[in-house]
């Protein structure tokens, strides 16, 4: 069965040869095989993180004395531009040499006979070498040689020498031409050219005329099967393919169109599933594939159309296998990147020595986690989980060939004209200390941080940071780090008088960090059964980190990958830093202090961050409550409005208040699901309740109304016309539309009527309803026995409630207009003298009598 791809060459070249072509690729942000949790430099550390290893002398393990013909093979390795490529078998006794002329394919073996064999024109081109595990016992293996129109022939080598088990078609198609292959656990996969019938001359112009199938096969001891041929993706254009142990990448060829080379494609055949992934715009879109329709690729662009204007074309120079199953990419620029299976890319390296031209070979091997690169006779030597630099050697000859060590991870195999070299790694003696490792990320993230800050052009580095003695901040650390993790394993040394007091600062934060540590090697060394609840505490330890620091970009990021990988530890996590409880009525209560509500609040925005599907923390969490707790959701969006209050003032510019409302955030988060149920009308609807703001409450009466749920309608009119008059005149009024269009409210209109406005006359009422009546296409009946029309009789009670209410200007002066009697009491009289007598008989005037008492005793006369 096939093992792996061998790194076969294509008609293009071999898989590590330099491709040119304009291409870009950005840098994204993965996580490597193997690692628990990828942690910021911030945080002190990468998990699992091995000792930094020290690269040898190179060691002459063969000078091809020991090989078969080992003149003649030392005399092809000396003609570089005749080489294709040269692999190793498996059991490392053959070597595999490529031409371009006559003979196509040479075999070398170590103290046997050799095998030359070469194919006269008109054979085709070979496209592939491919060493397969057969079921004759454990270890054995067998070669296929592909060749370009689809024959493949299996070969063994026994005692007699080479023998031809069996020769193959692969396509079915007599024009079929085969451009790349690979083999993929049990299987062969290749992309293959179909021309269309009736094709124009220059078939180069027909871009989708590509194929991608598969085939099951099985070598035996003395027989080979082949399965039935499996379309992967049909009508296509030109893809490379690379085949890791459980996926198979398809890389753009350089011949491809510019605008379909702008994106990977990722198969994965245990789950027939797709996944496209553009790295110059964090862009992953996966499909299973369920039918041949489905697999059409020009069928899958239809959805991405729009987006293919926007993006970049990828920047491949050189594209090859990680042993860790990622996609090693080299853009033009020298940056080294890796695709995981997911979709995922992270940056790794960047090579030195500017932009690279299209001939410049570049070639990439990984031995364990070392990343080896080879660029004009200058061998880099990586940490491929760091990107750390572990030694640069320049080599006196420029044409080198890596080569299969199998077994032996800790060294490197390289094929010279004059020999096999080996490249051996040391571990440090005080490999146990993780010291210089940590001073070292101390005086890099320093770097970053002075040069962000730098207003000068020249580049800071590690080596003018120590040498300086300007920035004393991160000798300081790196001398407390170091006294403070040396204290366990010997007597510490004295520390200047200045670090003591920074120490006994930092002393808390160096124990959370120590424990953090730990807690993170337990991760990597825990059982399975284990390590989701080390996951989780390891989660819980780093949001609350985060939260309890700046949340910047970069933050942010972090933290969207936390989320996204550990989502259910994220949403314990969270609970926890927001201690969120739940009290006797079911609504959401917390403890958390405004400073932390604040970072949940007011961290980057979504317009802040930009796309590349990094969303607010404050996202984040509606996320986690619509996965985990969705009926929690509008409580926890009503809690966090009372928390703003608290937090900022309203007048302050730092605060939420100014942006998008929380509650259309939320809403924003429930438009991102799929599929649309009742439960998500519901949740929007408690959404738009909860935050009780007057255009919100009104777009819930809305959707209930669509909704046709009558009787909800009226409790959120009764509840929420309280708030404010205005709201109040809004409701009913669409209420009162409503009611004069259909007949539905009418087992409400006791209900309803009491909600009427105090400004609201008679006529104005009227005049809603006049507006509002539905229009009849026929002539009104005068007696019509019709349930839909409005009669006199349902508005009489509230017209009666609107004439009998005393009017509002009234009410404003009726406390003026308003006396204790009517009409008021007479003013008592004044008491006079009465005037003297006369003395002719004249009549003199009647003064008018009183009924006083004292006026009658008097004996008033005439």
């Amino acid at each position: 069965m096939p093992r792996r791809a061998a790194g076969g060459p294509s008609r293009h070249g071999a898989a590590a040869a330099g491709r040119g072509g304009p291409r870009r690729a950005a840098g994204g942000r993965g996580r490597g095989r193997g690692a628990v949790l990828a942690l910021p430099p911030a945080v002190g550390g990468r998990v699992g993180r091995p000792a930094v290893k020290r690269a040898g002398m190179l060691r002459q393990v063969s000078d091809f004395s020991d090989f078969s013909r080992g003149r003649a093979l030392q005399e092809l390795l000396g003609q570089a531009e005749e080489l294709r490529g040269v692999q190793r078998s498996p059991d490392g006794r053959h070597l595999l040499v490529l031409r371009r002329s006559r003979p196509r394919l040479v075999a070398f073996q170590r103290q046997g006979a050799g095998l030359e064999r070469s194919w006269q024109p008109p054979e085709p081109a070979l496209v592939g070498l491919l060493f397969l595990q057969t079921a004759a016992a454990l270890g054995s293996w067998a070669l296929a040689v592909v060749w370009e129109s689809g024959r493949t022939e299996v070969w063994r080598f026994a005692a007699a020498g080479w023998q031809l088990l069996q020769t193959l078609e692969l396509c079915q198609g007599a024009r079929a031409r085969v451009v790349s292959v690979c083999g993929q656990e049990a299987s062969l996969v290749w992309c293959e050219e179909r021309p269309p019938l009736g094709a124009p001359s220059d078939v180069s112009k027909c871009a989708f005329r590509f194929c991608v199938c598969t085939r099951a096969l099985e070598v035996g001891e003395q027989s080979v099967r082949l399965g039935t041929v499996r379309i992967v993706l049909h009508n296509s254009p030109e893809y490379q393919l690379l085949a890791s142990p459980q996926h198979v990448f398809l890389v753009p060829a350089s011949t491809s169109f510019a605008t379909i080379s702008k994106f990977l494609l990722i198969w994965h055949p245990e789950e027939s599933k797709l996944t496209i992934t553009a790295p110059s715009a964090n862009f992953i879109f996966s499909k299973v594939l369920r039918s041949s329709s489905e697999s059409d690729f020009r069928k899958l662009l239809l959805g991405f159309v729009g987006l293919l204007s926007t993006l970049a074309p990828l920047d491949i120079h050189t594209s090859a296998l990680s042993n860790l199953g990622g996609l090693l990419l080299v853009s033009t620029q020298g940056t080294v990147n890796i695709v995981e299976p997911d979709g995922t890319q992270r940056h790794v390296f960047d090579l030195e020595g500017g932009p690279l031209a299209q001939g410049d070979l570049v070639q990439l091997k990984t031995f364990g986690n070392t990343l080896a690169c080879m660029l004009s006779g200058v061998l880099y030597l990586i940490d491929q989980n760091s990107g750390r630099l572990i030694e640069k050697k320049i080599l006196s000859m420029k044409k080198v060939h890596f080569l299969e060590s199998p077994g032996e991870e800790d060294s490197i195999q390289l094929l010279t004209q004059t020999g096999i070299y080996s490249i051996s790694f040391s571990v440090p003696e005080d490999s146990s200390k993780p010291e210089p490792c940590l001073v070292e990320m101390v005086f890099e993230e320093a770097c970053r941080y002075y040069q962000r800050r730098s207003l000068s052009s020249s580049k800071l580095t590690v080596e003018k940071l120590k040498k300086g003695g300007t920035f004393q901040a991160p000798v300081a650390l790196a001398a407390i780090l170091q006294h403070s993790l040396r204290q366990k394993e010997k007597p510490a040394q004295g520390l200047q008088d200045t670090y003591a007091k920074l120490l006994n600062t930092m002393s808390l934060e160096l124990q959370s960090y120590l424990s953090l540590e730990l807690l993170k090697t337990c991760v990597v060394g825990a059982p399975e059964s284990e390590v989701e609840s080390y996951c989780e505490e390891l989660v819980e330890q780093e949001v609350n980190r985060v939260l309890h620091s700046d949340i910047d970009k970069d933050n942010l990021v972090y933290l969207n990958s936390v989320f996204t990988s550990f989502p259910k530890a994220a949403w314990k996590a969270t609970r926890s830093c927001l201690q969120l409880q739940q009290n006797g009525d079911g609504h959401l209560v917390a403890r958390a202090t405004p400073e932390v509500w604040k970072k949940v609040l007011g961290g980057p925005q979504q317009e802040e961050v930009g796309l590349n599907g990094v969303v607010p923390l404050f996202e984040l969490i509606c996320t986690s409550f619509l996965r985990f707790k969705p009926k929690l959701l509008p409580s926890f969006v009503e809690l966090t409005q009372e928390y703003v209050s608290i937090s900022w003032a309203y007048s302050s510019k730092e605060g939420p208040e100014g942006r998008v409302p929380l509650y259309k955030r939320a809403l924003g988060v429930l438009a991102q699901k799929n599929k649309r149920s009742k439960a998500d009308d519901e949740m929007e609807l408690e959404l738009l309740l909860c935050s009780k703001r007057p255009k919100a409450v009104l777009q819930a009466v809305h959707l209930l109304i669509r909704l046709k749920r009558w009787q909800r309608v009226v409790e959120v009119a009764e509840k929420f016309s309280k708030l404010s008059p205005l709201l109040n005149k809004e409701i009913f009024t669409t209420l009162l539309t409503e009611f004069a269009q259909h007949r539905e409210l009418d087992p409400y209109l006791d209900r309803l009527w009491p909600l009427c406005p105090m400004e609201l006359t008679a006529s104005d009422i009227l005049t809603i309803i006049l507006q509002h009546l539905p229009v009849s296409q026929e002539d009104p009946v005068p007696f019509s026995s019709e349930e839909t029309q409005l009669t006199v009789g349902l508005l009489k009670p509230l017209l009666q409630r609107v004439v009998q209410r005393p009017c509002i200007h009234a009410e404003m002066y009726a406390d003026a207009l308003q006396s204790p009697t009517f009409p008021p009491p007479t003013p008592p009289r004044e008491h006079r003298t009465p005037p003297k007598a006369v003395a002719n008989d004249a009549p003199q005037p009647v003064e008018p009598r009183t009924s006083s008492p004292s006026a009658l005793a008097q004996g008033d006369t005439v």
